[in-house]
């Protein structure tokens, strides 16, 4: 589909109400590949490929973060089922946020998963600014030398299972749609929202996330209105994929209490 001249593809499984997954930076829909096995026996299951990634098509210059959100707005109009569940992970929190704050109607539930109010908005300036510099080496590096993979993603090592898609799915990313929303990610600051965020929310946090620690969960928990917090023992930052049963029963049980 098109949604304001850009091509954005997504996978869609299942049936029921909808639940929209949205990936996190340097990946693509590939990386919810175990919630769209098993949720959706019971819902509509949405995995989109932001702008600049997977089968979408190229980041615009100048792209920012409300034209992604705004992108994400359209591929839940276009599946036509009303205002979804919508779940980010990382900076696909980040977006799911800034889509909250520019299209509310659109989203039934915020399920929020080791993510940011933005890095500015969540994390120290210095620890802002060393990731900063991070991104500027990262792509600085020659692009046969170009990894992705950000350190700190998993408790210990890959799940063997996913290695392969992680594999491929990392081969297959833009280093300047990365730059760009690390970039992005580091100017923002959602923490203005999370007060006036009137829908039900459930945070889902790895227990050994080193790059969005606990605290971040507990602060969003204070700030957003009856949001509730779920703690995976043992997962790290990727603890969709590090603990995917727990992950699913997590966002399965929240959306059905919220049908």
């Amino acid at each position: 589909m098109r949604i304001g001249g850009v091509r954005v593809a997504y996978v869609r499984v299942g049936r029921g109400a909808p639940l929209v997954l949205v990936h996190g930076a340097g990946t693509d829909g590939r990386m919810w590949l175990p919630q769209l096995e098993e949720l959706a026996a019971e819902f509509t299951v949405v995995a989109w490929d932001e702008p600049g990634a997977g089968r979408s098509a190229g980041l615009p210059a100048g792209f920012g973060l409300g034209d992604f959100a705004r992108c994400l707005a359209g591929v839940i109009e276009d599946l036509g089922q009303g205002p979804a569940h919508v779940a980010g992970l990382s900076w696909g929190g980040t977006v799911a946020l800034e889509l909250y704050r520019h299209r509310p109607e659109l989203v039934r539930t915020l399920i929020l998963a080791d993510t940011y109010a933005g890095w500015k908005g969540s994390l120290p300036p210095e620890e802002v600014a060393a990731r900063v510099e991070g991104v500027r080496r990262m792509l600085a590096m020659p692009r046969e030398e170009f990894d992705p993979l950000l350190p700190g993603l998993f408790a210990g090592e890959p799940p063997a299972a996913y290695v392969p898609m992680l594999d491929a799915a990392a081969g297959d990313v833009r280093p300047e749609t990365m730059g760009a929303e690390l970039f992005l990610m580091a100017e923002a600051d959602e923490r203005d929202l999370l007060p006036l965020i009137e829908v039900p929310t459930l945070l889902v946090w790895g227990e050994l996330d080193v790059r969005s620690p606990l605290g971040v969960a507990h602060a969003f928990e204070e700030a957003i209105p009856g949001a509730r917090l779920v703690v995976l023992p043992g997962a790290g930052h990727m603890s969709n994929l590090e603990a995917p049963e727990a992950f699913d029963r997590a966002v399965r049980e929240f959306c059905r209490a919220h049908a």
